[in-house]
């Protein structure tokens, strides 16, 4: 079931005068509309609340804690090493997070306990430092997928998928069309692989979503954007509500003065057929 076109949009810019904010590159929010988990691409992953009006629209945004991620010995990320891109939480909370910079995905550990590092396809080792492992999602199943950014050698993207025995396939391919890259991934409560896009142009971001079956079918757009209406969104987060779908997505503000961190709800029809 595939949502149709967008209904309506809103935005608030979350601003914070910590060192560490900013860059955000990923976002998950709770069932609810409530608690919510974002990642900056500078290996930080912040927890908070979204505080709403009686209308259920976004009011203020609350950032309860904020935690370096670090390597299996304990020190901080740092380098190549600490461009975290993609975030994806599990049903029993388990926090899986991709890399570009050195291309992976790991799973943070708990009460203390190191992260694990999953298992590396070698095509991971073909894709660009600044265009690997861009977004991550769960399938129903608990099946890691991701898709890089960008390929070098040209083509559809592809969405990996990793397999109960430590390997990795390609679930399905994303067809390339115009200037827009991958950035964002989360699969819906509908079941569908919900894809956010973004091209840059001389006057601004351009930013889209696009709905996929997870054996590649489908395709359709649900929610586009003109140049400049919003921010570099990066991340997106897909939950149910009334009968429809709302796409939360985040924006990364490249740690510069003349962009923003915005947040920007969709709410999309009740699906159909």
């Amino acid at each position: 079931m595939i949502p149709g076109s967008a209904i309506a949009a809103e935005v608030l810019v979350w601003n914070s005068p910590e060192p560490w904010f900013g860059g955000f590159s990923a976002i998950d929010v709770a069932d609810d509309g409530t608690g919510f988990v974002a990642l900056s691409d500078r290996a930080v992953l912040v927890r908070g609340r979204i505080l709403r009006d009686a209308d259920g629209r976004i009011a203020e945004i609350v950032t309860e804690s904020h935690e370096r991620l670090r390597d299996a010995e304990g020190k901080p990320l740092r380098g190549q090493m600490a461009d975290s891109e993609g975030l994806a939480i599990g049903p029993d909370g388990q926090v899986f997070i991709s890399f570009e910079g050195r291309a992976r995905v790991r799973v943070e550990g708990r009460d203390g306990a190191p992260p694990r590092v999953l298992p590396r396809d070698p095509a991971f080792d073909g894709l660009s430092r600044n265009g690997s492992l861009e977004a991550l999602a769960l399938a129903p199943d608990g099946a890691v997928l991701v898709v890089p950014e960008d390929i070098p050698w040209g083509g559809d993207f592809p969405v990996w998928r990793l397999g109960g025995d430590g390997s990795w396939s390609e679930a399905f391919a994303i067809p390339r069309d115009g200037p827009f890259l991958p950035v964002g991934a989360d699969v819906g409560p509908d079941g569908a692989f919900y894809l956010l896009e973004r091209a840059f142009t001389g006057l601004g971001f351009l930013s889209r979503v696009r709905v996929f079956g997870l054996g590649g079918s489908g395709g359709a757009t649900v929610f586009d954007s003109r140049a400049g209406d919003y921010d570099n969104l990066e991340g997106i987060s897909v939950r149910a509500k009334d009968g429809g779908i709302v796409l939360t997505m985040i924006s990364d503000d490249n740690f510069r003065f003349f962009q923003r961190t915005e947040i920007v709800e969709v709410r999309l029809p009740d699906r159909a057929d």
